[in-house]
């Protein structure tokens, strides 16, 4: 056991040994940071500005619905302001800088972003009938609102991107990776997306930062809307890398869509695994040709080999 206990000790040496060596992970700074438990808060206490009759505590009664928002807002605001003047402390032009001067126009931009509350909530009402419009199988927009990840993710993105366009550093991101870490949904905040935007089954989807979706798009599980290539890294910041999808284009499951230039006209449907670098005109329907399947069976079965019916019906529906 001592034999043990001396290893033990030794290993934790070296561990806080090499804590000396300067490294950038080794920055210890915990209370000056944004806390992921109290993006999550906010996140939550959003969620019940956005829909104010379906997120509410058992005290909140309709004729107190004014007061009951002002004081949310308020909570909202006190809470945003300190997360945003932390992730500009930890931003390097802002060293020196005092924690008071950086909560002055933390606040203004904690205002800033709770006057986009209305557009958010009107994007989001045409997200939900999207969901509701595209989906057989949701029974009622109550049930979207209280289970459908898709429509979630949506939100969380429609919150962050109006923090990405006022320049707030972190929290944007902090957001989208909770819902990525919830949902399995990753759309970076800094992507720009229409209205009835239409999320079906979501997980594995992933929407690169300068993505341009329009309006009325419906995207499947798996979908990719990524660069083309990264090797290049930072030397690529700014630059559109990540494709735009005009008005009215469905993709189906598995489909990947790469590069900045990469156009996807207006009203084309993209079929399941398409690998697409290329623009596509409007109208257009894109698919994979049936892969060669090989059976393999005990008994006279015979199976009839089709092709895929290149009419309306072409494409699935889950």
């Amino acid at each position: 056991m001592e034999e043990l206990n001396s290893r033990i000790r030794g290993i934790s040496d070296a561990i806080i040994d090499d804590y000396r060596g300067g490294k950038y992970i080794d920055r210890a700074n915990n209370f000056n940071e944004p806390e992921q438990d109290a993006v999550e808060e906010i996140i939550e206490i959003l969620q019940r500005i956005i829909f104010p009759g379906f997120y509410r505590t058992r005290q909140i009664r309709y004729y107190t619905v004014e007061s009951v928002t002002q004081t949310l807002v308020e909570d909202v605001h006190f809470k945003l302001t300190k997360q945003i003047a932390l992730a500009m402390q930890c931003k390097r032009e802002n060293e020196g800088r005092k924690l008071e001067e950086l909560t002055k126009e933390a606040q203004d931009l904690s205002c800033k972003f709770l006057a986009t509350i209305p557009k958010i909530r009107e994007y989001i009402e045409t997200d939900l009938q999207a969901e509701f419009d595209g989906d057989p199988a949701a029974d009622s927009k109550d049930d979207i609102i209280f289970s459908y990840p898709g429509l979630y993710a949506i939100l969380i993105y429609r919150l962050a991107h109006e923090l990405y366009v006022l320049k707030v550093p972190t929290i944007p991101r902090m957001m989208s990776e909770i819902a990525h870490s919830w949902t399995g949904i990753d759309i970076n905040p800094g992507a720009s997306i229409g209205k009835y935007f239409f999320i079906d089954h979501g997980t594995g989807i992933v929407i690169g930062e300068t993505t341009i979706i329009g309006d009325n798009v419906k995207v499947y599980q798996g979908v990719t809307l990524g660069a083309l290539s990264t090797r290049k890294g930072q030397l690529l910041k700014g630059k559109k890398r990540h494709p735009t999808i005009e008005d009215n284009v469905t993709i189906y499951a598995g489909a990947s869509i790469l590069g900045g230039n990469t156009v996807i006209g207006k009203g084309a449907v993209i079929g399941a695994n398409a690998f697409i670098t290329t623009s596509i005109p409007e109208g257009a329907k894109i698919s994979i040709k049936n892969q060669e399947l090989t059976y393999n069976f005990d008994s006279d079965f015979q199976v009839e080999k089709k092709e895929i019916d290149q009419s309306d019906a072409w494409f699935y529906i889950i």
